[in-house]
């Protein structure tokens, strides 16, 4: 492994420096001044070599998305975030492409939606909706369009749920989602399921505006949400 070669590195550049300076110092060599000063200053030669192959050797690896650990074959790695009450957008990443965010100045207010190929992982299109002043109307609309096969990646930013309706419940949950039903006024809520999904989605996460609870005045605690999702398979 490398944590092995990297430290058999240290240990023959080690042995050969310390071989050099003990020699020099029982035949008396004359070294130039150059020599003399780098063999002067052997430990602290040593220790910032010792230094950097450790920290070569002990950093942890990143993953796809910065998620905790590796997708297995055929899995997409997604990681993503609602909003922070009404001041920082929410954020989706599939694949180590961020999709949505507000750096990427295409999130909004509402409901924030990524498609997804499902067989290739390529973005589709992003979409978000404004549940607090506009209409529902959209959304539906939108909704009724998606492809069997496509991930459906939603989070809110301030509020995404004044506006919904039955008709728009219904369909997102047809898409896996079992928190759709109880999403309220400035609920955190982050969701990824598909069109056509046979069962209901493992990937949601809901927490519930409580003015005892919130993080935030008006506004509960940032949800967050990683994982792998099966590629779609013919």
């Amino acid at each position: 492994c490398f944590l092995t070669g990297a430290a058999k590195l240290v240990v023959v550049i080690a042995i050969f420096l310390l071989t050099f300076y003990v020699i020099s110092q029982v035949f008396e060599i004359k070294m130039d001044a150059n020599l003399g000063h780098i063999f002067g200053n052997l430990p602290v030669v040593f220790s910032k070599i010792l230094v950097y192959f450790l920290l070569k050797a002990t950093k942890p690896p990143r993953y796809k998305c910065g998620i905790s650990k590796s997708c297995p074959e055929k899995h997409f790695a997604f990681k993503m975030s609602s909003g922070a009450a009404n001041v920082v957008g929410p954020k989706i990443c599939v694949e180590d492409n961020v999709l949505m965010s507000g750096v990427k100045n295409n999130v909004g207010r509402g409901i924030n939606m990524a498609l997804v190929n499902g067989k290739t992982g390529e973005l589709l299109d992003t979409k978000f909706f404004d549940m607090w002043g506009g209409d529902v109307a959209p959304l539906i609309e939108f909704l009724k369009t998606i492809q069997d096969g496509t991930i459906v990646l939603m989070a809110t930013y301030d509020d995404g749920a004044t506006k919904l309706n039955e008709e728009a419940r219904k369909l997102i949950a047809e898409l896996g989602s079992t928190s759709i039903t109880n999403l309220g006024f400035r609920d955190n809520w982050v969701f990824c399921g598909g069109k056509g999904i046979k069962t209901k989605s493992p990937f949601e996460q809901h927490i519930k505006n409580n003015k005892d609870t919130n993080k935030y005045e008006g506004w509960p605690e940032v949800v967050e949400m990683e994982g792998c999702i099966p590629q779609k398979q013919d």
